[in-house]
């Protein structure tokens, strides 16, 4: 929380032109709010045996927040977002390209919802494909979901199961072996992928 809070004043002169561009380059609203899969806080007992529950999510659902990079109502359907998009817009891929989209979310850190590190929190509808799909996918949610992760450093957009099967490797492997120390470390190793858009797609 204290690097988000840091990262928000650092950030803000940054963010600030990014809205006034957003607004004035494409109709709609500057920040783009959709709901993701959280982080899943419940026992193995509760969570595969507890009946009063109408629908198992996988994680406690959250309001993310992103600059809007896309034109609107292109949410209407749930996909990945493809290279060269016809849905986002040009200012947007500028923002994609330098992940300064993902700024907003420094305020879901300050509210609890994620952490600076972490896996990547998924659509409901696609994470319930995807569990469906890939062994294990839903070990993921035991920590908070992050803006950024070592899946993210280690490989770009998703565009489809593979590149997710991939990512899952990452994930799980920093389940394991997180800490302070891996947590700076990737914090660190997102600076180049920002800047020189490593990664990136």
């Amino acid at each position: 929380m204290l690097i988000a809070a840091i990262g928000i004043l650092v950030a803000l002169p940054a963010m600030i032109l990014v809205a006034i561009a957003i607004r004035f380059s494409s109709k709609g609203p500057v920040v783009y709010s959709q709901v993701r899969v959280g982080m899943d806080r419940r026992s193995a007992r509760r969570r595969f045996g507890d009946c009063r529950r109408q629908s198992d999510l996988g994680g406690k659902p959250f309001t993310m927040y992103k600059f809007r990079t896309m034109v609107t109502g292109a949410d209407k359907t749930q996909q990945w977002a493809t290279v060269d998009d016809p849905r986002v817009t040009s200012v947007g891929r500028v923002l994609r390209k330098y992940r300064l989209d993902e700024l907003p979310q420094l305020f879901n850190v300050l509210r609890g919802d994620m952490n600076v590190v972490g896996p990547r929190p998924e659509q409901p509808e696609i994470f319930a494909h995807l569990r469906t799909s890939i062994a294990n996918y839903e070990t993921r949610q035991r920590v908070r979901p992050g803006i950024t992760g070592l899946a993210q450093v280690k490989q770009g957009y998703d565009t489809s199961v593979e590149d997710v099967e991939r990512k899952l490797d990452f994930d799980l492997d920093y389940l394991v072996s997180r800490s302070t120390a891996r947590d700076l470390r990737v914090m660190l190793a997102t600076l180049p992928v920002m800047v020189f858009k490593k990664g990136s797609r």
